[in-house]
C-alpha cells in the first residue's frame, strides 16, 4: 500500500450502485486498521494524473470483481473523519461518488484490501451497528439516490498539462 498524508484533504473516488433495491458495499481487508472487517462503498485515493471516473471505475473492478459503467455524478461529498489520526493528523476526504451499472458477468477476484463484496437493502444498511460503517455518509449517500440526486458527467473535467 502507498504511503498516504493526512495534512490537508485528499481525493478521493468511487460508486453507490444500486441493483433490484440492494447496494453494494465491499468489507475491507485492513489487518491492524481500525476499519478492519467495516463495509463501505467501493473507493479509493485519486492517484496523481488519474481522473475521478479513471479512479472509480478502477476502485469497483479491484474491489467488488465487477466492470463499473459510470453514467451520473451522485455527488461530492466531504468527510472530515475525527475518529481517526493516523500520522497524528485527521483525515478529511473528499469524494466523488458515481452513479451506473455493474457488469454481472465474469466477475474478477477481488483485491487484497477487500474481504468481500455483498448486496444490501438500504433497510439492512440502517439496521447494522454504525461502527460496522467504514464511513458516516453511506446512508446520506444512499438517501441522496433514492430521493433523485443525479448530476451530468460533464462536471468532471479532467486535463494534463504539459
Amino acid at each position: 500500500m502507498k504511503e498516504r498524508v493526512y495534512t490537508q484533504t485528499f481525493g478521493a473516488a468511487g460508486a453507490l450502485i444500486e441493483r433490484d433495491g440492494a447496494y453494494l458495499l465491499v468489507k475491507e481487508n485492513l489487518p491492524g486498521d481500525s476499519d478492519d472487517g467495516k463495509w463501505n462503498q467501493p473507493a479509493g485515493w485519486i492517484e496523481v494524473g488519474q481522473s475521478p471516473v479513471e479512479t472509480a471505475k478502477k476502485e469497483v473492478l479491484e474491489e467488488t470483481g465487477y466492470s463499473f459503467i459510470p453514467e451520473a455524478l451522485l455527488g461530492v461529498y466531504s468527510l472530515w473523519r475525527k475518529d481517526l489520526k493516523p500520522y497524528g493528523k485527521t483525515p478529511h476526504g473528499i469524494k466523488f461518488i458515481f452513479l451506473g451499472s455493474a457488469d454481472g458477468g465474469n466477475r474478477q477476484p477481488l483485491a487484497g484490501d477487500t474481504h468481500e463484496a455483498e448486496w444490501f437493502t438500504r433497510e439492512e444498511i440502517e439496521a447494522m451497528d454504525p461502527d460496522m460503517l467504514r464511513d458516516g455518509d453511506i446512508l446520506k449517500m444512499i438517501r441522496d439516490y433514492e430521493a433523485g440526486k443525479r448530476y451530468p458527467m460533464e462536471l468532471i473535467t479532467h486535463t494534463e498539462q504539459e
